[in-house]
C-alpha cells in the first residue's frame, strides 16, 4: 500500500475536513468509517480500495499522511489541492 505525505498551511482539522469533502459522499463517493473519523484522522472505503488520512502539526505546518490502495491518482490530486 503506497504511503504519501504532504505539508499544508491548513490546520489538521481543516485538512481532515478537506479530505472528507474530497473523498467522501460529496466528492468521490467513498464510504467513510465514522468509527475512525475524528479531528486528526479519516478512513474511506470503496471501489475495491481505501484511503486513510492522518493530519498532525509539525514545525508550524500541518503534515497529512495518506495511505491508499487503488486510489493513488486521486490521492495525488488531493495532495496538489491542499499543498
Amino acid at each position: 500500500m503506497p504511503l504519501y505525505s504532504v505539508k499544508t498551511k491548513l490546520s489538521p482539522e481543516k485538512a481532515i475536513q478537506k479530505a472528507i469533502d474530497f473523498f467522501g459522499e460529496g466528492g468521490l463517493g467513498l464510504e467513510a468509517d465514522a468509527a475512525e473519523e475524528n479531528a486528526c484522522c479519516a478512513y474511506f472505503e470503496g471501489g475495491g480500495g481505501h484511503v486513510r488520512a492522518t493530519a498532525y502539526a509539525e514545525a508550524g505546518k500541518t503534515v497529512v499522511d495518506l495511505e491508499t490502495r487503488e486510489w493513488d491518482r486521486q490521492v495525488k490530486q488531493f495532495m496538489n489541492e491542499i499543498a
